[in-house]
């Protein structure tokens, strides 16, 4: 069989897909080696993504290979010269930032300098998240203590949370799990959609793009539905039980999780540039100088929050009782939940892309990719107000930080592990797609497991660290992915 093999010719079938209108850009690549194909797929000028099957007789791969082809080709792909075709550039966010024009500088107690502008941000009850546009994100102790690096490959465009899991939202298309040891891809996102902004809400995940568009994920990393707002530079998305909340040039549109329609359209003052939510409303901060609240049940703007310039970020203390703002001029404001200013103070660097509040904490991160702690206290803003503010303090990365990078490879192990030592789950076939079940006692075993779909092989079994349930009715894994041979 290995010689027979050796004879067979390898031959490999590329295509692209480039729309002039700045949609889809992509590439399809499949290769037939005897008895295997392999297929990569991706944006024009990356690397992609690869999956490879096996099958019985050379024949019957050539054959697959074909029919995949011939779908392709079928859907406007040709025939095309790699390398020829240069890679579309990903929009990265353009910001101005200007010199605060407060009379005082905000109490900051602490502050990490990252490299590069940082737009993601996540603050938890242990520790503090911060990604920043070369691909870098830190943790962090609530004392500016740095824990650990992760390095993924390419730019972070906002990180976000659901329950414990941990996602980075990237320039290269994917949504990266940064719940375990190693990151791993969670969610692909399609080749012609240009992420701005994401959210997620069990485990259903929200991209808000470029062109205005809308675009839902289930846990499976299937597409469930899309939309296309009125405008474009969607920069807001936020999503709950009822509806997703969507921010763009021409305002906010909410729409029925399940994709059956729009709940309700609001013009804002400006085009939408940052997005927060609570409970019973959607804060929008925009380029005309102000925060609004809209109830989340009718879509009415309740409250205005008037700052001096374009506004990056905002975020809320618990309920709404105070909101906060950040804008181009490298100023923070906070405000009474009625709209009432309370305060404006510099930044001491540069302007909030993001931000949130945690315990009398105002976290942010900024255009010179700086992690700032500042406190947010009465007692320390009053200070502050009357030009008495702390010496803050400059982090350094800890020279033996241990960084993380995600991997194409995964362990093995060779035997099954000791009962509570980790759980075996194993790739099934359902209804024509490849899904993950629980082979483990004490599991649903019908209910899917939330896996990285590049590591999926029929047949083959896994051992994950743990599994925990998730309200949409899956597991997510949490901790190390080794397979059973």
């Amino acid at each position: 069989m290995s010689a027979a093999r050796t004879r067979v010719a390898r031959e490999t079938t590329y295509l692209e897909l480039s729309q002039d209108d700045g949609g889809a850009h992509k590439f399809y690549e499949v290769t037939v080696d005897g008895l295997t194909v392999s297929v990569r797929y991706g944006r024009i000028g990356a690397d992609g993504q690869y999956q490879t099957s096996t099958f019985p007789s050379a024949e019957k791969a050539k054959a697959a290979a074909a029919k995949k082809v011939g779908e392709k080709v079928r859907k406007g792909y040709a025939p095309a010269i790699q390398g020829q075709r240069a890679a579309r550039a990903v929009s990265r966010r353009q910001v101005a930032s200007a010199p605060s024009t407060a009379r005082a500088t905000a109490p900051v107690l602490w502050r990490f300098r990252t490299g590069a502008t940082a737009l993601g941000i996540h603050i938890e009850e242990d520790r503090c998240w911060v990604g920043n546009q070369n691909g870098d994100v830190y943790t962090l102790g609530h004392d500016g203590e740095v824990l650990a690096r992760y390095q993924l490959p390419d730019g972070v465009k906002c990180l976000v949370a659901d329950d414990f899991w941990i996602y980075a939202g990237c320039d290269d298309g994917r949504v990266y799990d940064l719940s375990s040891k190693l990151p791993f891809a969670a969610y692909e996102i399609a080749e012609d959609v240009d992420i701005f902004w994401l959210d997620i809400h069990e485990g259903v995940l929200n991209v808000a793009d470029r062109n205005g568009g809308l675009t839902v994920i289930d846990h499976e990393d299937e597409f469930q539905w899309s939309r296309r707002s009125t405008g474009g530079s969607a920069w807001m998305v936020r999503a709950d039980e009822e509806a997703v909340y969507h921010g763009h040039t021409r305002g906010v549109t909410a729409y029925a999780t399940d994709g059956s329609g729009e709940l309700w359209h609001t013009a804002t003052t400006g085009n939408v540039l940052f997005g927060w939510q609570e409970d019973a409303a959607v804060y929008a901060g925009t380029g005309r100088r102000v925060v609004e609240r809209l109830s989340k049940a009718s879509g009415r703007i309740e409250a205005r929050y008037q700052c001096d310039s374009s506004v990056y970020s905002c975020a809320t203390s618990p309920g709404g009782r105070y909101v906060f703002a950040g804008d181009s001029s490298s100023s923070v404001y906070c405000f009474d939940a009625d709209g009432t200013r309370l305060w404006k103070l510099g930044t001491g660097g540069g302007s909030a892309l993001s931000m949130q509040y945690r315990d009398e904490k105002l976290y942010i991160v900024t255009t010179d990719g700086s992690l700032a702690c500042i406190d947010a206290s009465e007692a320390a803003i009053s200070a502050a107000q009357s030009g008495s503010v702390p010496v803050a303090m400059d982090i350094k990365q800890a020279a033996a930080l241990p960084t993380y990078m995600p991997t194409a490879s995964i362990a093995t192990v060779s035997v099954v592990p000791a009962p509570g030592a980790g759980v075996v789950v194993e790739c099934v076939q359902e209804g024509g797609r490849m899904r993950v079940h629980v082979v483990s006692e004490g599991y649903e075993p019908s209910w899917n497991v939330q896996f990285p779909r590049s590591m999926r092989q029929l047949g083959t079994r896994y051992v994950v660290d743990a599994l925990h349930t998730s309200q949409g009715g899956f597991y997510r894994v949490r901790g190390e992915i080794r397979r059973l041979v």
